[in-house]
């Protein structure tokens, strides 16, 4: 019965990030009383060895060792699915997948599907996203694999990019819009992008105003979406 089913929820990726995933899920279930909720188990997990250095000084194994943990304890519970809401650890989703029975929501793939069906073939799509997301070209693969038209920030862009989520929002929890809509805007305006993926859930965090939020898809909100769908299933 689904009152005895647990989703999982792997984060700590960080932190306040993790939070809103949960924040989000909640809001986006349909519930009218405490027991419609879902029942989720959350390992916050803040000590996993960020994502960002371990790929791009290729000590995966540092992640991998770690991480595994996180998994055996969410067998143990039961728990058959799991939401990992942090872009760059999708770098490790063949690994994880290797170590585990439990499905794990691949989260880049599923907002590439979402953007294709809603947009379609030859979609110019920009990235905001951290260092070790784009190096690793996550995103690049399911655009290629879903014929969508990736555009990589240079290496301005991307500095800004690690600004507002290592100092704004790791950092000091600095909410400030300003920074993030200004990148929204170089690629709508600069790029011609279609749509930008937010695609670092530290981003998540910060709030935009509506008429640039029409070009985003956030991945968090795939993320919880799809979680959701699965959850109903049980």
């Amino acid at each position: 019965m689904k009152k005895d089913k647990y989703f999982g929820v792997i984060g700590g990726m960080g932190s306040k990030a993790t939070s809103v995933f949960f924040e989000r899920l909640i809001g986006s279930s349909k519930a009218e009383k405490d027991q419609d909720h879902m029942n989720v188990m959350i390992l916050n997990h803040a000590t996993l060895p960020d994502r960002t250095e371990v790929i791009i000084e290729n000590k995966e194994n540092d992640f991998l060792d770690c991480i595994k943990k996180d998994f055996e304890i969410m067998e143990f519970a039961g728990v058959t699915d799991v939401a990992i809401p942090c872009n760059s650890a999708h770098f490790f989703y063949e690994d994880m997948k290797k170590m585990t029975n439990i499905n794990i929501i691949n989260m880049i793939e599923e907002t590439v599907k979402v953007i294709h069906k809603t947009h379609g073939e030859g979609t110019k799509v920009g990235l905001l996203a951290t260092d070790g997301t784009v190096r690793s070209a996550l995103y690049n693969k399911y655009c290629e694999q879903y014929n969508l038209d990736m555009v990589v920030p240079d290496l301005k862009v991307q500095q800004d990019i690690m600004k507002v989520i290592y100092d704004n929002i790791k950092g000091h929890m600095n909410l400030d819009s300003s920074l993030l809509e200004e990148l929204i805007e170089f690629f709508v305006y600069e790029e011609k992008c279609k749509t930008i993926i937010i695609g670092c859930t530290e981003l998540s965090c910060i709030p935009v105003r509506e008429e640039l939020k029409r070009y985003t898809l956030d991945a968090m909100n795939v993320l919880v979406e799809k979680s959701i769908e699965i959850y109903d299933k049980y």
